[in-house]
């Protein structure tokens, strides 16, 4: 534990620029409450105000949490979201960075995330990686994915690339920890086409047999399988089904575990996700925000090929 707790205390310094005198607030869940406790003790061990409040697990990512939760989340300097379902994709979240709160986001990490894979990340690589993928966003306007002779495409015109480093340095970022991302909220009505999901699905897992995803006019119309069943269901029938999302991993240490907090940041992969975008630059509000994560494609942008080919 002592070891776990060194990390810990390590991470809140690097990754969020912990300074002396700021207060820690640690939000968590039944499920996520002893890797909750650790950076507790880490808070403490380093002599901050450290507070830790335990919530109801929520049914699915994009899912606010209670009122006193989101209160806390706006007075403090530091929060960590240490959850089993993603807080990341909500309008709280988005109000605590608005009010100066330096956010990580940590949903579904495990004790062996702590030590292995994307969190022993050089950081620097992943904020260099981080940066080139969102210049391309930024001056890109159509984004196309295609993989297993299926293609999916969607306007991204307008809309700015966001960089997830894991690293929070200033005042309101946030993101995933461990992270390396870069991703845009695509403009809602526009992907059309089919695509194949052969990593993992947020709540799901990895995927054993590949999903194909149907998508029209920008929401999501048809996923085989029983995957693609349980994938539909918790999305639901209503704004859940619009894409949120398209994000590529930037994350050379990260593996594909099932844990979408990791699988998302593996270099190489992208993913799309489907309901709430509002919060990163988007429209779209649902209650929900599951990522879908895609192996090896063929991605471009303006009809530039950016990864694979």
């Amino acid at each position: 534990m002592q070891e776990l707790i060194i990390v810990a205390q390590a991470i809140l310094k690097h990754n969020l620029n912990l300074k002396e005198n700021e207060n820690i607030l640690i939000v968590t869940d039944s499920e996520s409450s002893e890797i909750a406790d650790v950076f507790y003790q880490a808070g403490i061990n380093l002599g901050n105000e450290t507070i830790l409040m335990r919530m109801v697990t929520r049914s699915k990512s994009g899912e606010e949490p209670p009122q006193p939760v989101a209160n806390a989340m706006k007075a403090t300097d530091v929060a960590l979201c240490i959850t089993h379902h993603s807080l990341t994709h909500t309008i709280s979240r988005k109000e605590a960075s608005a009010a100066g709160a330096r956010i990580a986001t940590m949903p579904g990490v495990t004790m062996d995330m702590l030590q292995e894979g994307a969190i022993t990340a050089d950081y620097a690589e992943v904020e260099e990686l981080t940066a080139y993928y969102c210049s391309l966003l930024d001056e890109g306007e159509q984004v196309t994915i295609e993989k297993e002779n299926m293609k999916l495409t969607f306007s991204i015109k307008g809309r700015p690339g966001i960089p997830s480093t894991g690293v929070f340095r200033e005042k309101g970022e946030s993101g995933n920890l461990p992270s390396g991302e870069s991703y845009v909220a695509p403009l809602e009505d526009s992907a059309n086409g089919t695509i194949m999901v052969d990593g993992s699905i947020a709540g799901i897992g990895v995927v054993r047999e590949p999903v194909t995803l149907t998508v029209q006019n920008g929401r999501l119309t048809d996923a085989d399988g029983e995957v693609g069943k349980r994938l539909l269901e918790l999305l639901g029938d209503g704004n859940g089904r619009v894409i949120a999302e398209f994000g590529i991993g930037t994350n050379k240490k990260a593996r594909l575990t099932g844990n979408v907090l990791e699988d998302e940041k593996v270099f190489g992969t992208v993913h799309i996700a489907f309901g709430s975008n509002k919060p990163f630059g988007g429209t779209n509000e649902a209650g929900v925000h599951i990522d879908c994560v895609i192996k090896d494609p063929i991605v471009k942008i303006d009809d530039k090929i950016i990864i694979g080919g």
